[in-house]
This record gives C-alpha cells, structure tokens and sequence, in this order.
C-alpha cells in the first residue's frame, strides 16, 4: 500500500458481471470524494475499455442522487482485459500502454475498480505498470480472497433462498424432486448459505464433488420416512467425484460445461430421476440472482466501503483493496488478493450446521 501525494481527481470504474450494491459502492465514494474531501471524480463507462477510449465525464454530487435502491451500475460494465483485449476485427492486443496514456490525458490520480477477482487482477497489473488504483470487493459469488464478504452477495442469496422457499409448495404437491442450480462455478457460497436457509436437503457444491449414489440414497431414506418431496441445491461449478478423480489421475482440468446445452443442475435432476424412480424437474435461476434491487444489507456494506475508500484516498493512500474484516472496513494491499480465490472449506461451520440438520452435502450419508 502505497502513501503518495495529494490525490485531487479519480476515475472510478465498474467491471466484470453485474451486481447489487454497485450504485450505491459509486454514490458512497462519489458523496464522500466531493461532499467531504473535494476530490474531483471522473465516471469511466463500460470498464477497462472505456478506461482505454476515455468514454468518461466528471460527475458532480447530483449524478450520485437516487441510485442507492437501483441494481445495475450506472457506469455500465465490462469484462475487458488491458492486457488481453479484443479489437473489432478480433484480433487481440495488449492495451496496457493506452490505458496509462488515457490515465494520464485525463488528469487522473488514481483509478478507483469495483469489481470482483477478475478486477483485483487487473487492478495489480494496471498498478505493477505504474497507475495508482484501489479496489472495492464488488461479486455475489463472495470469493475475492482477503475480505469476509463481497456485497451483492447478500442479495444474491436473498433471491435464490426465496426461489427455494416458492419450490417448496410445488414439490410438495406434486411429491417431486426439484434441483435448483445455482450461480457458482468455482466457489459454492450462494449455494450452501441459501440451502441451509431455505431448507433444502441437499446442497452441492464445488468445493465438495458428489457422489450421485450417496445423494439418490439419502433421498430415498426420506421417502421411506414418508416426505413426499425433496430440495436439492446445485452450485454450477460441481462435478461427480468419480469424474474429478478421472481428470485428476489424467492430468487434466475439469471441462468448462456449456449450460446452453446440459448443465449441471440437469445432469442431477437426469441422475436422481433415474437411481429414485422419482418424479424429477430442474429450474435454473441463472441471472435473476444479480439483478434488482440490492438488500438493506447489501446497501450498507456499499456504503461503508465506499466512503471508506474515499477516506483513504484523501489520506493519499493507494494500492489496496477496501476488505471487510469483522466490523471493520480495512486497506488490504492489492498483492494480498489479486489471483486468489476464497474457498468454502470443507470444515466451515456452515456445513457442520448443515450436517447436523440432516442436509446430504453429496459426499457422505
């Protein structure tokens, strides 16, 4: 973390997916850089690209008027790589050198990123060649290492443990097993917290391969209980322990499924329907976890690391992500975070609770 001179102006970007509580991270840093410490802000538009095309304007304390409630960003996003970019005929190229340039013909003292593990990597690099950024931890899937929670997370499970708690009724009257999937393709933190909250039965995730067997028994052991239905939560990223055992004594990496075809939540409701004899339907909740409206909580933890960030920055410091850390918002330096993931672990109390109320994590009976 670096402390430098006095910052007068910052660029302020969204990139990567979409989430709840960006507008209000933009209006929390905005309010406190102009209200409170008269730094000038520049809005960049649709991300690292409009960083490079200088697709900006100054914004100025009404801009940031009546966005705390919207979902989306204002700004507009993109997933756009300064050094992998692509250009209109397809090539691709490294952009580096015109995003400092851009920096620079701005005016800009630091580059303020909001977004998730893709844009603390992108953040480093940008800082490695010599612009001075910070970064706030903006994903719904909750796995920017260093920080405890991500916001847009909140939200994100508020949505799927309500499409949870619809599933039930249906399930229910018509004695079915409904598998609901779930955003999380490398981490399965929506998964298992809108699972315990929403009292599904079983919840898989990535961090835990399944064994397909281990789930249609524990299913079976309801029904011969006498429940008429069963819950099964799937993060998007899972894959049969047998099939990550293959690929690992190969040498291989897991392949990336392509959903428009089969996805994951469909090859277990297609398993499960065939080891239970059980009536089986699939929903896929897919993008409607990152849009609308952001969760009071969501809005609160934007808010907080945001005029935290604009704090700091008034203290010339840069090179950081703003983490929260308990009840605190804190610097953490950027070469703690960039290119690490936050895992659920396999011993997280979560799970334990889980467990313990009898959800099948697909791994053990």
């Amino acid at each position: 973390m670096a402390n430098k001179r006095k910052i007068r102006r910052i660029g302020i970007l969204t990139a990567g997916g979409d989430s709840p509580g960006l507008n209000a991270a933009i209006r929390a840093v905005g309010k406190a850089c102009v209200g409170e410490y008269g730094i000038e802000v520049m809005g960049i538009y649709d991300g690292f690209r409009g960083l490079i095309d200088k697709h900006a304007r100054p914004m100025a304390l009404d801009d940031f008027s009546g966005i705390l409630t919207v979902g989306g960003t204002i700004l507009g996003t993109g997933r756009d790589k300064p050094e992998k970019m692509r250009m209109p005929d397809g090539t691709v190229r490294d952009m580096t050198a015109d995003a400092l340039r851009s920096y620079e013909e701005m005016g800009l003292d630091c580059l303020v990123c909001l977004g998730g593990g893709g844009t603390q990597r992108n953040a480093l690099h940008l800082m490695q060649a010599g612009m001075d950024v910070v970064t706030l931890p903006k994903t719904i899937d909750n796995d920017i290492h260093g920080t405890d929670v991500s916001f847009g997370f909140d939200t994100a499970v508020s949505i799927a443990t309500e499409a949870i708690d619809r599933l039930h009724s249906t399930a229910e009257s018509h004695q079915r097993i409904m598998v609901l999937e779930l955003m999380g393709n490398q981490t399965g933190w929506i998964t298992l917290a809108a699972g315990v909250a929403g009292g599904a039965d079983v919840i898989l995730i990535p961090e835990l391969q399944y064994d397909p067997a281990i789930v249609a028994e524990s299913i079976l052991c309801r029904s011969r209980r006498g429940k008429r239905f069963s819950i099964v939560a799937v993060a998007e990223g899972v894959f049969p322990a047998a099939e990550a055992a293959e690929a690992k004594r190969a040498g291989t990496q897991l392949p990336k499924r392509d959903r428009r075809t089969e996805g994951p939540g469909s090859i277990v409701a297609r398993e499960l329907a065939q080891m239970t004899g059980i009536e089986t339907r699939e929903t896929v909740l897919g993008y409607v976890q990152r849009g609308g409206t952001p969760t009071a909580r969501d809005r609160i933890l934007a808010t907080a690391v945001g005029t935290r960030c604009a704090e700091l920055l008034a203290r010339g410091k840069t090179g950081f992500l703003v983490a929260c850390k308990g009840d605190e918002c804190r610097p953490v330096p950027l070469e703690e975070v960039a290119g690490k993931r936050n895992l659920v672990p396999a011993d997280h109390p979560l799970i334990e609770s889980a467990r313990a109320v009898g959800i099948c994590m697909g791994d053990e009976l």
